[in-house]
């Protein structure tokens, strides 16, 4: 894989201000890109901006409005006057068991995790028509099944990496092109204090089993974020409708082997 360039290229980066989007509209600023860095928190998205300098600006929406999606791409166009790139990464990880979630909590995490970027992209293609561009949207393993206490989110990423395949589908011959990623553990500054509110102890990523992190060192958001780039630069052309998880391991067809606790000790 060589290093991806982004050079003039106009990025919309979803869920920006925090974790995976964060360090992929830095990176993607890096390489050369203009970012439009996208959140619902004003002061956190204008500290971002203001930290990658000249390179970004601040769109801002809540994404689970039937008319914030959009606005948030014309907000990007008016901006720069094009849009070569989209990454729909904001998502809502809200966590309850099959059993109790109700028509409120479904309905909401699927207008975010897929309403949203369905809409986006229906905005977008317009301009990524006119620069040939590329969307890359982020899902994650729990689309091939879940775990128990994410029965709506798993749902709504694998509703999201369908519309993936159909666009990538729909769009070939104008050469947009459509990347699917099902991202697997990450530690984000998000993941670090949920699982602390678990009751983990501090450090408690230093001690997963190998099993879960074969490395040894749990897979860092900027890590990700180069995949990303990879995947919006004309480096991973023409290849379009691409699925695929990145985890440390081959996640379908793995057999658990994990004794004792969850948690390694020492």
């Amino acid at each position: 894989m060589s290093l991806a360039t982004l050079t003039d290229k106009v990025i919309l980066v979803t869920g920006a201000n925090t974790g995976v989007g964060e360090h992929t509209a830095r990176l993607c600023a890096a390489q050369g890109a203009k970012v439009a860095v996208h959140g619902r928190r004003k002061d956190a998205v204008d500290k971002i901006v203001a930290e990658i300098g000249s390179n970004a600006i601040g769109v801002y929406g809540a994404l689970d409005t039937e008319d914030e999606p959009a606005k948030v791409v014309e907000q990007t166009v008016e901006a720069y006057g094009r849009l070569d790139g989209v990454v729909n990464n904001a998502a809502s990880t809200a966590r309850m068991f099959f059993e109790n979630t109700d028509v409120e909590f479904f309905n909401r995490i699927m207008a975010i995790n897929c309403r949203a970027p369905f809409m986006i992209c229906q905005a977008a293609i317009p301009y990524l028509k006119d620069s040939q561009g590329s969307v890359v949207n982020i899902g994650s393993i729990n689309a091939l099944g879940g775990e128990s206490m994410l029965a709506g989110y798993s749902v709504s990423k694998g509703a999201l990496l369908t519309l993936t395949k159909h666009l990538a589908n729909l769009y070939d011959r104008d050469k947009v092109r459509f990347t699917h990623i099902n991202l697997g553990w990450v530690l984000t500054e998000n993941e670090y204090s949920l699982k602390i509110k678990d009751g983990f102890p501090e450090g408690w990523q230093t001690r997963v089993p190998k099993m879960m992190v074969p490395t040894g060192t749990m897979t860092s958001p900027q890590e990700v974020a180069k995949v990303i780039a990879f995947w919006l630069s004309d480096d991973s052309k023409p290849f379009s409708g691409t699925v695929f998880e990145l985890e440390q391991y081959p996640f379908a067809g793995r057999i658990p082997t994990l004794d004792g606790d969850f948690l390694e000790n020492g």
